[in-house]
């Protein structure tokens, strides 16, 4: 480790100097020093490291350097077959022991307990393990043990598992998968890629035989294609003596099949591929230029410096297009020019478009314009002064909040170290090399870097649209005499222009604090200022580099009347894209150069808000933007226009979509087609304006003291109260104060029950069940609603998705709310074949009978209770449980945040309890019970 940190320090030093040599960038970069990295004589790679973000808890991850790639044709989706397989029994935790075990300490399958399959790779995870439960470590060591080498792969869970993939593989195949499976096969021509989809073939997932699966096992999952990786609260050396203990007993495979590395062949001439699908919704035209990725070996200081230039090139494209998006009628609906990773081993530069309806030939110049404007003249050196600053900036932060680096994504900077032999490299060093490293990038270096990958060898053209008769797809040859046209035409250079800093020019008188109120529960204050304006505050320093603000007011879209409901439905969207003050939306993103602030206007059915995040040197610019967002708010009807052509473009196709046919129906049904319910379709973009918008903003945002402020983060109390009287102690108060308006839009009474017919090119059926009850809005109704649904969640992963192999999964939501009215809802939704459909929808209520008959079980209780207690306990620690504790008592004068209104509940919770809860809920609820399927 000292040779390390001496070649670091060497480094810097240079890199400081400007003494710029290429040996300097050819020197390797330094391991991460709080990472402990070791490998057993078997061959097992592992990965230790402290962290507490969260406190008390510890992630678990094996990484398997085996995918979809190393299949043989008879093993086609096997690989990710075996990933299931590992929570289906092994030696010390048969059939769903693993599960049954962890979820005992409030640990959750599918949100805690996963894992992942890909060409090259799969990982499984145990994540936010409470370790303070003695044993618990232990406990996750052998299970990442017994995924090593010890999977019981039995013929019955083998023969049970097939349903739950068979309907995974339904469930996943959309217009989108359909058509990379259409155009993977040309951009990866010649390479073993070309026939593999991860999940695999479904004749082989429903008839390959048991040996089939185990010889893959057996195979490939080996000690020296595996590294474990924990994370968390933990003893480093204690967990590595168990780690040496426990994993130096598995046997090494000798002669063990070849891992390979797959190439894809290079190709002088371009290559086309056009990929439709009837349920696509959109069209595209992107242009892929490949290049080989450097090797492990290569991945130097000078790899990081490359990985820079590229970060700084893409943040400079990227404004690029959306200042292009901003103005006239915008030649696509977006668009993106990028340097990235494809696959392993490869690189490719993408110039993608996604066009307007019939236009992909405008769309795909237009792109292809700016790429050659990068091409033949650069950037610009303001550009590069501003996407340096912005870098830095996010980097700086980074820093500052290194201590909220969560366990898991440590451990997937583990996975990319073993699996791509990325740099391990720690938050500080990180942060010292971007500050020495980014003043030797010149902006003719970062120009030349077009040239270099912008090469005539190795492209390939993929088009992707609707498949109908009259849809205009560009060909081959349109393509190939866009890109020559562009090529060899007078491009004139970007013109960068300089915008003032300065937000506010006025000198402002504001107000300043005429009384306090210390709120001692949440550790707050309440002032209110001279222009009667409320305004909420306490320091967090849970982020140290974040400050919010919530401004929050009664009202909402229920004040416009049928007419303008459109206008206001869109408003949200709109609004970022016009700026503010004297600033342009292109103007605004300038003037926040090298700052990390943003504010967002919401507007919903009962309230207006103002959302606002910064870092704490960025907080007088955030309540700079509050103040111009209330008193000069900018609608630029060229900004308009251009979105509202783009949105018109992005919503044509949409109905194709299966997806958006459920959830307008959905919509329409549960508000019994309100007049004031608006879908997303061709014809709402016809009743919008921005005169409307305008009128709409300037009613609902007007009135700054029938807002209340909420201030939470990491500033003193005295700058807060400072900024506060300046700035929002400056906002006019107009003596009005108004609530919401009830406008009645309610879901059908009684039991509503249909079957509706889409059209669909996998034969796949979509149940939607959906309880809405009216209900007391109380802390104890909303806890037990909470238990229910993570019970429900336990009894259909068992029921539905294991004993009867009918879905991948159900999706159990629900949502409590006061007003307009309190009630409470249960959503419930799944796909499955249509033949299944009935028998599982039976299934849904026959579990919810079971627990208003009986009661849930006690191990259910018990698991559902310790599982919203251990997130609980996490999200405490975070500055937005704050915000969010102060945002519900201003709003329902409710304390959230008391033990008494949360962990008491749980603590004290009965199996009568949950019990009398459902029946109350099931005997109030109105039912909408929808079951989607295909059109014949």
């Amino acid at each position: 480790m000292i040779k390390i940190r001496l070649i670091l320090i060497i480094a810097l030093m240079q890199l400081s100097g400007m003494v710029i040599s290429q040996n300097v960038f050819n020197q390797p970069v330094p391991v991460d020093p709080a990472a402990r990295v070791g490998k057993l004589a078997n061959g097992l790679t592992y990965y230790i490291r402290h962290n507490e973000e969260p406190k008390e808890r510890a992630s678990f991850y094996i990484i398997q350097n085996v995918g979809a790639l190393l299949e043989n044709d008879d093993q086609n989706g096997l690989a990710h077959f075996l990933e299931h397989m590992a929570f289906n029994g092994t030696k010390h935790f048969p059939g769903k022991g693993i599960i049954n075990t962890l979820e005992k300490h409030g640990v959750a399958f599918g949100r805690n307990i996963n894992a992942y399959t890909s060409f090259g790779e799969t990982v499984y995870n145990l994540s936010d393990i409470p370790v303070k439960h003695e044993g618990l470590v232990d406990t996750c060591l052998l299970v990442l043990n017994d995924w090593a080498d010890f999977l019981l792969l039995t013929e019955e869970e083998i023969d049970a598992e097939r349903g739950v993939i068979s309907e995974e593989w339904r469930t996943r195949r959309t217009a989108g998968f359909r058509m990379q499976r259409q155009f993977l096969p040309v951009l990866l021509n010649g390479s073993k890629y070309m026939n593999r989809d991860v999940i695999g073939d479904l004749d082989v997932i429903k008839n390959f035989k048991y040996e089939t699966l185990r010889n893959f096992y057996h195979d490939w999952y080996r000690t020296d294609l595996q590294a474990i990786a924990i994370v968390g609260d933990i003893d480093v050396d204690a967990v590595e003596q168990k780690v040496k203990e426990l994993f130096s007993k598995i046997e090494a495979v000798k002669d063990g099949p070849k891992r390979e590395f797959y190439e894809v062949p290079e190709h002088k001439e371009p290559l086309y591929v056009l990929a439709t699908d009837k349920e696509a919704d959109s069209y595209s035209v992107s242009l892929y230029i490949k290049h080989k990725a450097p090797a492990a070996s290569e991945k130097t200081l000078g790899y990081l410096r490359e990985q820079t230039i590229q970060s700084l090139f893409g943040m400079m494209t990227r404004d690029r297009i959306t200042e292009l998006l901003q103005k006239g009628v915008p030649p696509f609906v977006n668009g993106s020019i990028n340097y990235s990773g494809l696959i392993d081993g490869y690189e490719m530069l993408s110039v993608s478009t996604t066009a307007k309806p019939d236009q992909d030939d405008l769309a795909f110049k237009s792109i292809y314009t700016e790429a050659q404007r990068i091409y033949k003249h650069g950037f610009t050196s303001g550009e590069l002064d501003r996407a340096k600053t912005n870098l830095l900036t996010s980097y700086e932060s980074r820093y500052k909040q290194r201590d909220k680096i969560n366990n898991d994504q440590f451990a997937m900077d583990f996975k990319g170290h073993y699996i791509e032999g990325e740099p391990l490299t720690s938050i500080d060093f990180d942060w010292d090399f971007v500050q020495k490293v980014l003043p030797t990038i010149s902006v003719e270096e970062v120009s030349a870097r077009a040239k270099k990958w912008m090469t005539p060898e190795n492209r390939v053209i993929v088009v992707m649209g609707p498949e109908k008769p009259e849809a205009k797809h560009l060909s081959k040859e349109q393509a190939l005499a866009i890109i020559s046209e562009t090529e060899n035409s007078q491009i004139e250079p970007y013109a960068d222009e300089v915008v003032s800093t300065n937000l506010i020019s006025k000198e402002l008188k504001g107000s300043k604090v005429k009384s306090t109120k210390k709120l001692p529960e949440f550790n707050a204050v309440e002032w209110t200022l001279g222009n009667e304006t409320k305004v909420v505050f306490r320091n967090a320093d849970y982020e140290k580099d974040q400050v919010s603000l919530i401004a929050m007011s009664n009202g909402g879209s229920s004040k416009i009347n049928n007419d303008q409901v459109a206008s206001a439905m869109m408003l949200n969207q709109f609004i970022g894209s016009f700026g503010v003050g004297d600033y342009d939306a292109t103007a605004l993103k300038k003037a926040l150069t090298g700052k990390k602030v943003s504010m967002a206007v919401g507007l919903s059915d009962l309230n207006e808000t103002f959302n606002g995040t910064a870092t704490p040197k960025d907080f007088e610019t955030m309540m700079q933007l509050l103040y111009l967002q209330f008193e000069n708010p900018r609608f630029d009807k060229e900004a308009y226009e251009a979105l509202l052509g783009r949105y018109k473009a992005f919503i044509a196709n949409m109905a194709n979509n299966p997806q958006k046919i459920i959830s307008d129906s959905l919509q329409l049904i549960l508000t019994n087609k309100h007049p004031r319910t608006k879908l997303m379709t061709p014809e709402l973009f016809n009743e919008i304006s921005m005169e409307q918008m305008e009128a709409i903003y300037k009613d609902r945002f007007v009135d700054a003291g029938d807002f209340t402020y909420l201030i939470v983060g990491n500033i003193d109390e005295a700058t807060a109260k400072t900024m506060a009287e300046k700035y929002i102690g400056s906002l006019t108060n107009l003596p009005r104060k108004e609530n919401w308006t009830d406008r009645k839009v309610e879901g059908p009474k009684g039991k509503t029950v249909r079957e509706i017919e889409i059209p669909l090119e996998v034969k796949k059926a979509t149940v939607s069940v959906n309880f809405n009850a009216k209900m007391e809005y109380s802390p104890e109704q909303n806890v037990l609603l909470s238990v229910l649904r993570d019970i429900l969640n336990l009894r259909y992963i068992e029921e539905i998705r294991e004993k009867e192999g009918g879905t991948y999964g159900v999706r159990v939501s629900t949502s409590s709310a006061k007003f307009p009215k309190a009630e409470q809802s249960l959503s419930l939704m799944f796909d499955t074949d249509p033949e299944k459909a009935q028998h599982l929808k039976s299934i849904i209520y026959r579990e919810i009978d079971k627990i208003a008959a009986n009661g849930p079980t006690a191990e259910d209780l018990d698991k559902a209770v310790k599982n919203l207690q251990k997130n609980r306990e996490q999200s405490k620690l975070h500055n937005s449980y704050w915000l969010q504790a102060l945002t519900g008592f201003y709003t329902y004068n409710i304390n959230i945040a008391a033990p008494e209104n949360y962990e008491t509940i749980l603590e004290k919770m009965t199996i009568p309890q949950v019990q009398k809860f459902v029946q109350s809920f099931t005997s109030k609820a109105d039912v909408v019970d929808i079951i989607f399927k295909p059109k014949p």
